[in-house]
């Protein structure tokens, strides 16, 4: 189990250099009541060689007015990874960049811009919610929000912290707490816990028998060259106001709902999972974007939609 001091240094290094299968394991904290408070024993991944004891995802949702064929007029979102996840090149934001310097086109650069969450696990040692389908195993996962995760890993840098929160014997509880801001969720009062808790021998029981999950398990999976072609199309496809089209995308990727036989993402319920539900309920945060402030020159009318494709398939050709 990496130490502490480990985390710290890996955290300290991350701030230096940058700015379903259907299973019910997945808890969801945001349907919790307001002014309840969840309490959660995180645990640590199964995979020894990862210092933290969560996983960061980097996803990009791509939206459509409706479903062709289907649902014309509901507005679905198709949820696809971002290759920055792997330190690569991520063809939608190599082209949203350069739209950061146009006031005309920032609001739609910022639709498509990446979405952190991240993957924990643990137990739920204090529950507000009365789950209908409790899983028999009691190691949970969480899909924890960037707003959460900021609190969760800000503290680990508080020198009143001895030990790992996920030590079986000196860990400690972090408390979930849910209260309303205007007419959002809120979260910013959550916090570890005062005190040390060692692992009761139920929780340890649970932990023999069903084991710890590897959480790369419920990463997505990486695309291939087809793959990344065919998340292009999707791009293109939304800009251009057109609907989503099951025939030509499911067997890759689809909304919640739609599934193919061949679909090609991962099947886990973690990355099938549809953050809107959650984002309508929290506080939206603006992931700061590393870009050029400086506007270029640029008339007072919005682009429209073919005009933004003709720009990518200018780039396209000139490249």
């Amino acid at each position: 189990m990496p130490s502490l001091a480990e985390i710290r240094a890996k955290l300290l290094q991350q701030q230096q250099t940058s700015p379903g299968s259907g299973d019910n394991s997945m808890y969801p904290f945001w349907n919790a009541p307001e002014g309840s408070t969840t309490t959660i024993r995180f645990l640590p991944d199964a995979d020894t060689e990862n210092v933290f004891f969560w996983r960061e995802r980097q996803m990009i949702r791509i939206p459509f007015s409706g479903i062709l064929g289907q649902d014309e007029r509901k507005y679905v979102a198709v949820t696809v990874p971002c290759m920055e996840m792997w330190n690569e090149t991520c063809p939608i934001h190599q082209e949203i960049r350069p739209w950061f310097k146009d006031p005309k086109l920032e609001e739609e650069a910022r639709k498509y811009w990446k979405k952190r969450s991240y993957i924990f696990q643990g137990f739920v040692v204090e529950n507000p919610l009365k789950e209908e389908n409790e899983p028999e195993n009691p190691i949970r996962r969480f899909v924890i929000n960037s707003s959460i995760y900021k609190i969760i890993s800000a503290a680990l840098m508080d020198p009143d912290f001895v030990e790992v929160p996920t030590d079986f014997e000196q860990g400690t509880d972090f408390k979930l707490v849910k209260t309303q801001k205007g007419q959002y969720a809120d979260y910013t009062t959550s916090s570890w816990a005062r005190r040390e808790r060692a692992l009761n021998q139920v929780e340890r029981d649970a932990i023999e028998q069903y084991s710890l999950n590897n959480l790369n398990d419920f990463m997505p999976k990486k695309p291939n060259e087809n793959e990344l072609k065919v998340i292009m199309e999707l791009f293109e496809a939304s800009v251009q106001g057109e609907l989503y089209d099951p025939e030509r995308f499911s067997q890759y990727y689809a909304p919640p709902g739609i599934r193919s036989e061949n679909n090609g993402s991962s099947n886990t319920a973690d990355n099938n999972y549809d953050e809107s539900t959650e984002v309508k309920k929290t506080e939206p945060v603006k992931e700061q974007v590393k870009e050029d402030p400086k506007p270029i020159a640029s008339g007072d009318n919005k682009p429209s939609a073919n005009e933004i494709l003709e720009m990518i398939r200018q780039r396209k050709s000139a490249s």
